[in-house]
């Protein structure tokens, strides 16, 4: 975060009346950064509020200062706010994992991550969010984790993001993607992730997805992958012989369903 500090002093609200406070964050590292807002409000008049339990309040509670001659003499709201640094990446080229309908196909993908801090402290990323905008993926697939070169351990985390729930319905029981390799070069400083991606499409379809991969000691990159499923081959061909002129041919072939 900004290193000068901001604070409003002598600001005077009124009842219900809304205050805005910037906050800048210009990530130099992809590392998680950490601050709290704290917001104190005062009376006017400089008189405390009137608490009747205010010595019996207990000492470590943060979100008021007693006043000498008792009662509360500030209320203070108090704000975290975590800072989560995103690789900026121009025009990427979709991986294109292509695969005809009702057949399988296997292939790795590997994903460049810079900026990655060695010897970090691996710390996990706290929250609840699944929106990779303030917390961990949701939905972690998987994760890895070993030194490689780093001298501790630093650890990952990814997960398929989809452009709609259609989308993630129709892939998700068809992709299956894990982390299987890590690279670190030492001199560049960047990570290579090795992931093994199985892509098996029961009809033909054209979708996009975005591996969402996050360090636990920050940052965020995000990869497009395309999935294309072509036309299946043909089951077999059916042949009607005609019998004559306006006579209806008729011919019989079997379906077998491929689930219950």
């Amino acid at each position: 975060y900004h290193n000068d500090l901001f604070c409003l002093t002598g600001t005077r609200l009124a009842p219900k009346e809304k205050l805005d406070i910037p906050v800048l964050y210009m990530p130099d590292t992809m590392k998680i950064c950490e601050a709290v807002v704290v917001i104190h409000v005062m009376r006017e008049n400089g008189e405390n509020w009137p608490y009747e339990d205010s010595a019996e309040l207990n000492k470590d509670f943060k979100s008021v200062i007693l006043g000498e001659n008792g009662g509360l003499q500030e209320i203070l709201w108090i704000y975290p706010v975590r800072g989560i640094p995103e690789a900026v990446q121009q025009k990427l080229v979709p991986a294109v994992i292509r695969c005809q309908a009702r057949q399988r196909v296997e292939r790795r993908v590997e994903v460049p991550l810079t900026g990655v801090i060695p010897g970090a402290t691996s710390t996990p990323a706290r929250g609840n969010s699944a929106k990779v905008n303030a917390s961990s993926p949701a939905n972690i697939q998987d994760k890895i984790q070993d030194t490689d070169g780093l001298s501790t351990a630093v650890e990952f985390m990814y997960e398929l993001q989809y452009q709609s729930n259609e989308i993630k319905s129709q892939l998700e029981s068809l992709v299956d993607m894990h982390l299987v390799e890590r690279k670190h070069d030492t001199e560049s400083g960047i990570v290579t992730l090795i992931f093994n991606t199985v892509f098996a499409p029961n009809k033909p379809m054209r979708n996009e997805a975005t591996l969402v991969v996050q360090c636990t000691t920050g940052g965020v990159w995000k990869f497009p992958v395309l999935f294309i499923a072509m036309e299946p081959e043909l089951d077999d061909v059916i042949n009607i012989e005609a019998v004559g002129l306006n006579k209806e041919s008729l011919v019989d072939f079997k379906l077998t369903s491929q689930t219950r």
